[in-house]
């Protein structure tokens, strides 16, 4: 860990960002949007030449061969559920502990904020109001360090109907809506987690809607799509995570 310290305080370090790949793109939609990692390193590295990225297919049960072979680590959404009984879910949960007891830096996303509060000790569900899906209005209740303490209130793109329904012993809860009200969560100073997708754009939301139209149901797919009109302050939360990744 004095390692880590160190290089992160090294202002010419290239701090090393571990992806755990949690889902597959589908096929046809690869060409015009990437993978997963593809749209991290877009939002990130394209804000910070400094970092570099490494990507472990967690799916397939690819890990680093030692904790600091990287500085900090990703976890990317998915289609599948934390609570879903499959081996790798459990083995990506025990590592996200280990991460956790070694205070080592880490981002989840969607499927990441939920998996790191069932693996610390909360529970996650389908949300009784449904699917949230297009652009949302998250709002910080105080601002911490890593944030531009301008506007609590910010528009980031979703897709999830499973939530967090009980928080980790120790997540401090900074954001919410009425709709998701664990909407980004930190513990300590070493984990930070959102449920919004701050590395969509709006055609990825708008062809995932439009696929999972009959299961999102019409009335929260129109408003889904009508939403997209707004623009997501992507580029804000990637300075925050940024920052929180440095601080």
């Amino acid at each position: 860990m004095a390692a880590h310290n160190g290089m992160a305080a090294d202002s010419a370090h290239r701090m090393k960002l571990g992806i755990l790949k949690a889902d597959t793109v589908r096929p046809e939609w690869v060409a015009e949007f990437g993978e997963y990692p593809d749209m991290f390193e877009r939002l990130l590295g394209g804000r910070d030449p400094d970092l570099a990225f490494v990507t472990y297919d967690v799916e397939r049960g690819e890990y680093p061969g030692a904790i600091d072979a990287v500085d900090a680590y990703l976890i990317t959404g998915s289609k599948s559920s934390v609570y879903d009984d499959q081996p790798w879910i459990a083995a990506l949960m025990q590592f996200v502990r280990e991460l956790h007891r070694r205070r080592k830096k880490l981002v989840g996303i969607c499927f990441g904020h939920q998996l790191v509060a069932q693996a610390l000790g909360g529970s996650v569900g389908k949300s009784p109001r449904g699917w949230g899906v297009g652009l949302h209005t998250h709002r910080f209740a105080h601002c911490p360090p890593w944030h531009d303490q301008g506007d609590p209130a910010f528009e980031v793109l979703v897709s999830h109907q499973d939530q967090v329904q009980c928080n980790a012993p120790g997540a401090q809860v900074l954001a919410g809506s009425e709709f998701c009200p664990s909407a980004v969560c930190q513990f300590g100073e070493h984990i930070l987690t959102f449920q919004g997708h701050p590395e969509f754009v709006r055609g990825y939301a708008r062809e995932i809607m439009q696929l999972r139209r009959a299961v999102i149901g019409e009335q929260a797919y129109a408003q889904g799509m009508a939403s997209l009109a707004g623009e997501p302050q992507s580029e804000r939360v990637a300075r925050w995570i940024l920052r929180f990744l440095r601080a």
